[in-house]
């Protein structure tokens, strides 16, 4: 099992490319099943997140295909030939778990493996599933698989999400595209990935109104066309390079980044000393008068994304004076605190609150990924570190961040990727 290994103190100088969004391309893939014609996707993140839902929508029988040979470009459509996802594929994470409104929605009939993905606390799927039946489907749970059909078709109904979940919003938003009559999504989720899903969606003939609000309204269509989409850039990737160029003291341009994607963040990265600007392109990032702690609190988009809490709770790590990171969305989602410490931070968890008082100096350690997040906090501490950090089951970072090690070193950093 691969490690990398970190030896800190070298500012971050350069540019880095942000690649397309995994958590945008993932419902997109999943969109693929809603027709039987070409949908085509570019921008496309090359991340075994991707390898294993090409390797899903595979075993539902629709071909995807990579025109050219960098793997940016996927074609993906066709005829429908098995409708059941299964446990070996799903397990594997928890985004498989989209393909069971386009299923249901398209072929009247779904069996989809409960998912799987980053221990990070329950994420249960009931606000898919309630969605779901709403809309006429008949639900059952058995053998760990959840069984759907859908005898008279999908309908149209007012569903209000008692939180606004991504994963939901999208299952529901794919299967509403397909139902017969008006479909109100209410306290919808309003992450740029749904907007981004949404505008393929409409591309695809698909009728929808209210994108990029928490009301999303639906005319259901009896079929859905091909389509060509570009993917966003990669919001979260975005924010842990600027953590990164933040923590090293460096100066970074994050080609195709986008400030209007980062909601809450860049406002935390200013007031812990931070400067974010728009350039042609990207955004330019670098720190100004040393780092000063700042308190953060998870929360829906447009709010502080919980995919961020690690990368900032290791930049506060060495912030002056302390820091409170709060973690609202998940459970479970300070795994990465004990890994920390034994870098020298100071951090103490309290309840769903970690209170982070800075240190002047982390030390490398060798740590452990405990989730996809973690495992780049844990890199991002140690390019501040004195020493060597090792860090293992690296298996984590490969799911959702491309070629990561490259992209630091061609910006200064001493790293590389060790065979385990």
């Amino acid at each position: 099992m691969d490690k990398i290994r970190i030896r800190g103190g070298k500012p971050l100088f350069g540019e880095i490319v942000i690649g397309g969004a995994k958590n945008a391309a993932l419902p997109l893939m999943a969109a693929g099943l809603l027709t039987d014609e070409r949908l085509v996707l570019t921008n496309v993140p090359r991340l075994d997140d991707i390898r294993n839902m090409r390797q899903l929508l595979a075993n539902h029988g629709i071909a995807v295909d990579l025109p050219g040979n960098d793997g940016r470009i996927l074609s993906l459509g066709g005829p429908i030939g098995n409708t059941e996802a299964p446990y070996d594929i799903v397990r594997k994470m928890r985004a498989s778990f989209l393909v069971l409104g386009p299923l249901l929605a398209r072929m009247g009939e779904a069996r989809v493996s409960l998912p799987g993905g980053c221990a990070i606390g329950a994420r249960p799927v009931d606000l898919h599933l309630k969605g779901l039946e709403q809309m006429g489907a008949v639900i059952r749970i058995e053998g760990g698989y959840v069984i759907a059909t859908a005898p008279g078709g999908l309908r149209g109904t007012t569903i209000v999400m008692p939180f606004p979940s991504v994963g939901a919003t999208e299952n529901l938003l794919m299967a509403a595209s397909l139902a017969q009559g008006q479909t109100v999504l209410a306290n919808a989720a309003r992450e740029p990935e749904i907007s981004d899903l949404t505008d393929c969606l409409i591309a695809m003939g698909a009728r929808i109104t209210g994108r990029g609000t928490d009301k999303l309204t639906i005319e259901g269509v009896s079929s859905l066309h091909g389509a060509t989409h570009p993917i966003i850039s990669d919001r979260i990737e975005t924010g842990t390079y600027a953590c990164a160029a933040a923590i090293s003291g460096g100066e970074v341009f994050l080609r195709g980044g986008r400030g209007d994607h980062l909601g809450a963040l860049i406002r935390s990265l200013g007031e812990a000393g931070v400067e974010v600007s728009e350039r042609e392109g990207g955004l330019a990032v670098k720190r100004l008068n040393g780092l000063h702690g700042a308190d953060v609190m998870t929360e829906p988009y447009p709010g502080f994304p919980t995919d961020m809490q690690a990368q900032f709770m290791a930049l506060m790590s060495v912030a002056s004076g302390a820091s409170m990171v709060t973690e609202k969305i998940f459970e479970s989602r300070f795994m990465h605190v004990p890994e920390l410490n034994r870098m020298g931070a100071n951090i103490t968890v309290h309840g769903e609150s970690a209170i982070v008082r800075g240190v002047a100096q982390l030390s490398g350690a060798p740590v452990m990924a405990t989730d996809l997040r973690a495992s780049v906090s844990l890199i991002i501490a140690g390019l501040a570190a004195r020493g060597d950090t090792i860090v293992n089951r690296v298996y984590h970072l490969d799911r959702g961040f491309e070629a990561v090690e490259q992209k630091l070193a061609a910006c200064g950093a001493d790293i590389e990727r060790l065979p385990g």
